[in-house]
């Protein structure tokens, strides 16, 4: 893993868009409401168009799911919170 970090911590971690959306004339930063104010704070005083959306976890940023085939054999599943699913395995 990239960053030694659990699938299913990646998969959770807030998540951020750059561009417009579906209906949205706006191209702007969108983050959701868990990145941290302090960093929030620094990208708005860096003079970027910072929209923070109300929910801590945002059908706007997508869903994800993934299997990871690691080198040693093992397997391991995750799925995206913002979404109805789940990983299984036998």
């Amino acid at each position: 893993m990239l960053f030694r970090q659990p699938l299913e911590q990646a998969l959770d971690a807030p998540r951020w868009l750059l561009g417009r959306t579906w209906g949205s004339s706006v191209t702007n930063l969108r983050l959701e409401s868990r990145f941290d104010g302090n960093l929030v704070d620094r990208l708005m005083a860096a003079g970027h168009d910072v929209a923070m959306l109300d929910e801590a976890y945002s059908d706007t940023m997508g869903h994800a799911g993934a299997v990871v085939l690691h080198s040693d054999g093992t397997l391991e599943g995750g799925h995206d919170p913002r979404a109805d699913g789940g990983a299984a395995g036998i």
